[in-house]
């Protein structure tokens, strides 16, 4: 790789080599990615995705690396984190966020503002880009429901603005996911409300994620859609499967949704725990569970 070439077109560039994501991931996982790279402006992104384009390698990008594992094989060519692109804006009613802001931050930058709207993500541990890559949700909302546009770079390198509409959004999917494109920021649309009732609800939804989640392991999130009809934690508390562990990955004793890493394991360990649910859940239930949880790298 003409690794020189980026340099040269991007001096301010962060760039590591053979960085190992298992820094990086929520799981505490992962293997060495090739090139790292943090861009802090648009326009960094833009030079490494035309670096790539032109010297035919793979770019990988992240957004904060919380629902994703990556394999211990690790990722070939560049792979981009955007957590140095975080900046947050308000006006009137309307916040836009760089992709790689926290949507945590989002959600009391919004609370700060008295604006109401997105109190049901203040506790997803996911990054603004992510969070519209893939229609994040919890507690009945959904990115869908407040994003009014986003801005994106292409995969040949323009930068466009969608709509909501554009977006396709669907149950954990969105147009990005085929496309190709990054996010480069997002702007919500919401509404001017009553800073305690909003404050009253986040805390509410903070308790409620507290005492019903295990956030004292390493851990992707939620592993696997939420099949129409049933409840997933339940499906694997049926089959006996809570607690059940291959290698240092556990299926949590907190909630049966989650996998958590209690005993330094391997993104084998995970993918082989997923994939162990799968098969007992679809042998007992006739039930096919789909991973939530992106699963990207080589072996």
């Amino acid at each position: 790789m003409k690794i020189e070439n980026l340099i040269e077109g991007a001096p301010q560039l962060i760039i590591k080599k053979n960085e190992p994501l298992s820094l990086y991931t929520y799981t505490k996982t992962g293997g060495p990615a090739d090139i790292l790279v943090f861009p802090k402006t648009i326009e960094e992104v833009q030079q490494v995705l035309l670096w790539s384009n032109e010297n035919d390698e793979p770019l990988t990008v992240l957004g904060n690396a919380s629902n994703l594992i990556v394999k211990d094989g690790g990722i070939r060519g560049v792979t981009m984190i955007l957590t140095e692109m975080n900046a947050i804006q308000v006006e009137g009613n309307n916040i836009t966020a760089q992709s790689g802001a926290k949507l945590i931050d989002t959600t009391y930058v919004a609370l700060d503002h008295s604006l109401e709207g997105m109190a049901f993500a203040c506790g997803i541990p996911g990054s603004i880009g992510g969070a519209v890559y893939m229609n994040a949700g919890a507690y009945g909302g959904e990115i869908s429901e407040v994003l009014a546009s986003a801005i994106l770079l292409t995969k040949a390198g323009e930068i466009i603005e969608v709509s909501n509409e554009e977006l396709a959004f669907s149950y954990r999917m969105s147009s990005i996911q085929s496309s190709g494109a990054i996010v480069l920021s997002a702007t919500f649309a919401l509404k001017h409300g009553m800073k305690p009732l909003i404050e009253e609800r986040m805390k509410e939804l903070t308790e409620l994620r507290e005492a019903k989640q295990p956030l004292e392991y390493p851990s992707c999130g939620s592993v696997f859609k939420r099949p129409p009809g049933y409840f997933t934690g339940k499906l694997i508390q049926d089959a006996h499967l809570q607690g059940h562990m291959i290698g240092g990955a556990q299926v949590s004793m907190k909630h049966a949704g989650f996998i958590v890493n209690i005993n330094q394991a391997t993104a084998t360990d995970y993918i082989d725990l997923i994939q162990h649910i799968q098969a007992v859940i679809l042998a007992e239930f006739d039930v096919v569970l789909e991973t939530e949880v992106k699963i990207i790298g080589e072996d």
